[in-house]
């Protein structure tokens, strides 16, 4: 039977990582920009706990390169870091495309649709100048296909990634850096790849060439 020291350490553990949840879905959809200032009493009221897991929760974005902290200035959103989101895509680049070949031959005609949908969809957003709401319908998009590779740790691995590149403010980058029309493009060009049996060889180079042209338009290349 738990004692009452680790019953405390344990619900104290979970109010910290409701405020770090929240916190970094804010983060990550563009309501806390970089350089918003985090006030750790109002986000305690909001959420309905003490300062004591909000200050531990933005102690662990700290540690992420999420969160900065200056002296009599307090915590704030960082700004972007060009070398972690370098390192974020280049990663994704090689374990997405991995996942996607991986995932192909397990793809149903109803996972196609939806991803074709949400392509779609993309293309309202970039009609309307919606960037958050671009960008995580190409999050959804990439989940719908790399999800059904056959390798569980592999697509944790390709989850954890896509979260990272939410943190950096990706949203903004992607949409900003005017590869948005040749976002749904090539999705749709990967999607006919996959459906007319394309080799795992030609869609793993198609993915990875689909981020590597991303992080080449940011920089810029």
């Amino acid at each position: 039977m738990a004692s009452v020291a680790e019953s405390l350490d344990s619900l104290s553990l979970g109010k910290a990582r409701l405020a770090y949840d929240y916190i970094n879905e804010r983060i990550s959809d563009g309501t806390f920009a970089p350089g918003h200032r985090l006030v750790l009493g109002s986000i305690a009221s909001q959420i309905g706990v003490s300062t004591v897991p909000v200050r531990e929760a933005v102690r662990m974005l700290e540690a992420e390169g999420v969160v900065t902290f200056e002296r009599n200035v307090g915590a704030q959103v960082a700004g972007l870091d060009p070398a972690l989101y370098s390192h974020a895509m280049e990663s994704l680049a090689v374990i997405e495309g991995y996942a996607t070949a991986s995932a192909a031959p397990h793809l149903t005609s109803d996972d196609l649709c939806q991803a074709r949908h949400t392509n779609g969809e993309m293309e309202d957003a970039l009609h309307d100048a919606d960037s958050v709401r671009f960008m995580e319908l190409n999050a959804r998009f990439h989940h719908l296909i790399f999800r059904r590779s056959p390798n569980p740790h592999l697509v944790d691995l390709v989850e954890r990634t896509w979260r990272r590149l939410g943190q950096l403010q990706h949203a903004r980058l992607g949409f900003g850096a005017n590869r948005a029309p040749e976002y749904i493009a090539e999705h749709e060009h990967l999607i006919h790849l996959i459906e007319s049996g394309a080799s795992a060889s030609v869609i793993e180079k198609t993915v990875r060439e689909h981020h590597q042209t991303t992080l080449r338009s940011y920089f810029g290349l």
